[in-house]
C-alpha cells in the first residue's frame, strides 16, 4: 500500500511536464478583468433639447469643466433692448456668472461636464476710481478655487463682458485690488494647475 501511495505522488510532477510539453496549461490565469473605465465624452452626442428650450436672450458661451480641460457650451442671457453699454456689459457679466454656476442639464452630466463655480456670487460695475471696463465680484478672485477662477475668467474675457482683448480686469468688492486676467490655451487645459496670469491694476486703468 505504501509503495502504491509513493508511485501515486511521483506520477504527479511527471503527467504535469507531459501537459506543459504538449502545449496544454494545467490551469489558467485570468487576464480579463472587464472593459476599461468608460472616460467622459465632453460632447454631446445630440442636441441638448432641455438647454434649448430655455434659451431666451442673447445667445453666449460659458466655459464648463470636462475632465481635466475647459469647454464651451451654448447659452444664453437676457438684456433689455434699450439697455445703455455699461449697463448692458454689467447685466452681461451676470448673466454668465448664473449660467457658470447653474447646474449642468442632464444630457452635460451624461457627456461628463461639471462646474467648480458656486451660486450666490454677484458682480457689479467698476468702482469711482476703476477702469471703466473693471468688474467687481461678491467674492475676491483669490478666495475662489482655481478651476472656478479659469472658469470665469475665460467665460468673461470672451464675452460682451470685456473689452475684447482676450483679458478682463476683475476684483473682489470694495477697495479689493484690481487685476488684469488672460485666458490662455494652457489655462483651458490644464485649469487646475494653469492658474490664468494675472497682472496689478493701478486707479487710473
Amino acid at each position: 500500500m505504501r509503495r502504491a501511495t509513493v508511485r501515486r505522488l511521483l506520477a504527479v510532477p511527471v503527467l504535469a511536464g507531459l501537459l506543459a510539453g504538449c502545449g496544454i496549461r494545467a490551469t489558467e490565469v485570468p487576464t480579463d478583468f472587464g472593459p476599461a473605465p468608460s472616460r467622459a465624452r465632453c460632447s454631446l452626442t445630440e442636441p441638448d433639447v432641455t438647454s434649448q428650450s430655455a434659451r431666451a436672450g442673447v445667445p453666449v458661451q460659458v466655459f464648463l469643466l470636462c475632465g481635466s480641460s475647459l469647454v464651451t457650451v451654448d447659452r444664453s442671457v437676457r438684456v433689455p433692448n434699450g439697455a445703455a453699454d455699461f449697463e448692458r456689459r454689467v447685466l452681461v457679466a451676470q448673466g454668465l456668472l448664473d449660467q457658470l454656476a447653474e447646474s449642468p442639464s442632464a444630457a452635460e452630466k451624461e457627456a461628463g461636464y461639471t462646474t467648480d463655480v458656486r451660486g450666490g456670487m454677484t458682480v457689479g460695475g467698476p468702482g469711482a476710481k476703476d477702469p471703466d471696463d473693471a468688474l467687481r465680484l461678491s467674492t475676491p478672485p483669490g478666495n475662489l478655487t482655481s478651476y472656478a477662477l479659469a472658469q470665469l475668467v475665460c467665460t468673461f474675457s470672451d464675452s460682451a463682458a470685456a473689452e475684447g482683448d482676450g483679458s478682463v480686469i476683475l476684483g473682489g468688492p470694495g477697495s479689493d485690488p484690481l487685476r488684469r486676467y488672460g485666458c490662455t490655451d494652457e489655462v483651458r487645459s490644464r485649469p487646475g494647475s494653469a492658474e490664468p496670469p494675472s497682472s496689478a491694476v493701478t486707479d487710473s486703468g
